[in-house]
């Protein structure tokens, strides 16, 4: 997220601190509240509830997630989301906060029967042959940002946050546009699951297997159409319906999940865009850059 343009957006609401640890700022929609969150003090084990889902996301410094019913304690990052399910707890540190650098977090609280609408809605218009294949899975999401999800959480903020015109009903489109996208990645992670325990064989589901395995190889649509049995017009189609991007997208940021990990191993920069089918360096730097908000020297030295 660009912190430049989110603290703007903010300046105004935000030149009192009545608390050092998590001093809150809400703003109210009908079927949603968003607030941001900012901490002055190195702290641990904060306590964060909520009664409805809670979509997180960092804006600035670091947080360390510690999840109550789950072996789970992981940093949270910029460009990173964390989604608690209805009525789970999670245990927050801030090792780096200060006055000078406060950590900060936008936390937007997302009521169940909103929920349930989109779900109802996307499942009647969609027409991938699975039923139901939109559905909400009360479990804790922890996922890189897309450029898309970051712009979108920036319109929030200045919606939720400013008096505009038909500001309920622009708010009310961005719940939509941010619900769709929990539930794409939750039911594409489902089917991934599904598909490499053998459980599941859709047409789309032996696409992603094809995928995964020629990483490094220009996609051809034509093959995917063929193993998916669709006319590319229909193929497009399904697969944004289900994936929120295109098949090329797609394999690109499969591509960049893969780099991340290869270089917090160790292995040298050259290496891995070579090795994962990127045929220039700069365009691999850059890209990098734009999915995690660091650059791949930085991530190799850790």
């Amino acid at each position: 997220m660009n912190t430049s343009v989110s603290n703007r957006s903010l300046d105004k609401k935000r030149q009192r601190i009545d608390v050092l640890i998590e001093n809150k700022v809400s703003f109210a929609g009908e079927h949603a509240e968003l607030s941001i969150y900012d901490t002055y003090l190195d702290a641990q084990k904060v306590a964060l509830h909520s009664t409805e889902l809670l979509f997180c996301g960092m804006i600035s410094g670091k947080k360390i997630m510690h999840v109550a019913d789950s072996d789970y304690h992981e940093e949270f990052l910029p460009n990173q989301s964390f989604v608690l399910a209805p009525e789970q707890g999670v245990l927050i540190d801030f090792p780096n906060a200060s006055l000078n650098q406060p950590t900060t977090c936008l936390a937007i609280e997302i009521s169940t029967d909103k929920i349930s609408q989109v779900v109802d809605a996307l499942n009647f218009n969609q027409q991938i042959t699975q039923d139901d294949f939109f559905q909400y899975q009360a479990k804790l999401v922890h996922a890189q940002h897309n450029p898309q999800t970051q712009q979108l959480l920036e319109r929030m903020i200045t919606l939720f946050s400013e008096n505009e015109q038909h500001r309920d009903y622009l708010i009310d489109l961005s719940l939509n546009e941010l619900i769709t996208r929990l539930l794409q990645q939750q039911s594409r992670d489902l089917m991934i699951a599904s598909c490499k325990q053998g459980k599941l064989a859709t047409p789309l589901s032996h696409v992603i297997s094809y995928i995964e395995q020629h990483l490094a190889e220009n996609i051809d649509i034509d093959v995917l159409c063929k193993i998916a049995c669709m006319s590319r017009s229909k193929f497009y189609q399904q697969f944004k319906l289900a994936f929120g991007v295109t098949p090329a997208l797609w394999q690109q940021q499969l591509r960049l999940q893969k780099a991340y990990k290869l270089l917090e191993k160790g292995e040298a920069i050259s290496q891995v865009c070579y090795q994962l089918g990127f045929n220039n360096p700069s365009h691999f730097s850059r890209v990098f850059k734009q999915a995690f908000g660091a650059t791949p020297k930085s991530i190799a030295k850790h």
